[in-house]
């Protein structure tokens, strides 16, 4: 992991925009269709090493694939577990967790007035019907290689690939196999440790993506916070049982409430997790604190410790609107931060992946130099 040491550095959540050719195959390859198997590795080995020229190009000093081999969270956990099996979507609904379902207790009107948006899509099921296993080494590997080719040759403060928590995955893979839920998300957390482990061996710092651990509260509208709390540890406590092997300072947390564009009136708030999140087995923690409904959540701060040695990456760069961020409110959001928890532990983020939740690339490109921008003004301050 990284400090801040003379300059506020910047980093992001993980996805970035994916070259036309390449997701057209790769969403060939989610949804089990026939694809070219040598083009679509030619394809990420070219598009991986593009996108990390583009990322120093914009200012990032710390890097990643940009996921592009992974269409979404579902089908890439597809790819590399076993024990499942897929299945056609139930027209009763069951099984079908829906990260909107607070907001639309509240404002049905709203999701009624935008059928398009909030199009309630149903997806094939995959449902664990036996042990859980994982599968994935090659693709892993695969992911590991293209990412040491595209950074041989450049100089880059650190370089980081993501993975998916057991949390997340157990939203959206029903299961009809362990008797009950711990015993679930341990299964899934001991096949998920072969990824987690290959990617720390491989050199690279591990992000650990959890937006189940915020979203989840979205997901289970009828629970209170005292039961969400204790839902939420029992995840996280799997999750570290997956991480046991690996050094705290060779994992960042990245959580987040949904990247939907919605209203979020009923987020859980930040203070309400902070000590589960931060009981997570890492030392860098990537959190939203930009967008509308958590931008005030700096002021949790005031009396929430970071643990000691650990560095806060508050997304000061959003993806819930189009609109570029000034690098003067960057800077001042980074401040904000710096004051709080220390210039050195504060490292300038996003408060979720770019990638397809902006309106076109060079939408995101130019979020992420106004974020390095922003970053080197909240420097010259920070450092006189």
């Amino acid at each position: 992991m990284i400090y801040s040491e003379d300059r506020i550095l910047v980093t992001h959540a993980g996805s970035l925009p994916r070259p036309d050719d390449l997701r057209t195959t790769v969403a060939a390859k989610a949804r089990g269709e026939d694809y070219d198997d040598a083009a679509l590795q030619s394809q990420l080995t070219s598009a991986v090493s593009e996108i990390v020229q583009q990322q120093i190009k914009c200012g990032v000093d710390s890097v990643n694939d940009g996921e592009l081999s992974k269409l979404n969270f579902t089908t890439y956990v597809r790819e590399r577990l076993g024990g499942f099996e897929v299945r056609e979507p139930l027209d009763d609904g069951r099984y079908q967790l829906d990260m909107t379902a607070r907001d639309r207790k509240r404002f049905p009107g709203y999701f009624e007035a935008n059928p398009m948006q909030f199009q309630r899509s149903r997806p094939k099921l995959a449902v664990c019907v036996d042990e859980l296993s994982y599968i994935g080494q090659a693709e892993v590997q695969q992911d590991i290689a293209n990412f040491k080719a595209a950074l041989k040759g450049v100089d880059v403060a650190e370089a980081y690939l993501p993975a998916n928590t057991p949390g997340t995955i157990e939203h959206w893979m029903p299961n009809e196999y362990y008797k009950t839920d711990e015993e679930f998300v341990y299964a899934l957390a001991e096949a998920m440790r072969v990824e987690y482990e290959a990617i720390v061996e491989a050199g690279f710092l591990l992000q650990i993506d959890d937006p189940d651990l915020p979203d989840g509260w979205c997901c289970l509208p009828d629970m209170s916070v005292a039961e969400y709390q204790k839902y939420a540890t029992m995840r996280v406590e799997a999750l570290n049982h997956a991480l046991r092997n690996i050094p705290a300072e060779k994992v960042r947390l990245h959580v987040c409430w949904g990247s939907f564009k919605g209203p979020h009136a009923d987020d859980i708030p930040l203070r309400d997790i902070a000590d589960i999140i931060f009981s997570v087995k890492a030392m860098s923690f990537s959190i939203e604190a930009s967008n509308p409904g958590h931008e005030h959540e700096w002021s949790v701060f005031e009396d929430v410790k970071l643990p000691d040695g650990a560095t806060l990456i508050p997304g000061v760069i959003g993806h819930c609107t189009d609109f570029i961020e000034h690098p003067d409110l960057v800077a001042e959001r980074l401040i904000r931060y710096a004051n709080l928890v220390g210039k050195e532990n504060v490292l300038g983020g996003t408060d979720c992946g770019l990638g397809h939740r902006v309106g076109h690339p060079s939408v995101c490109w130019a979020k992420l130099e106004s974020l390095a921008e922003g970053a080197r003004r909240a420097s010259k301050k920070l450092w006189n």
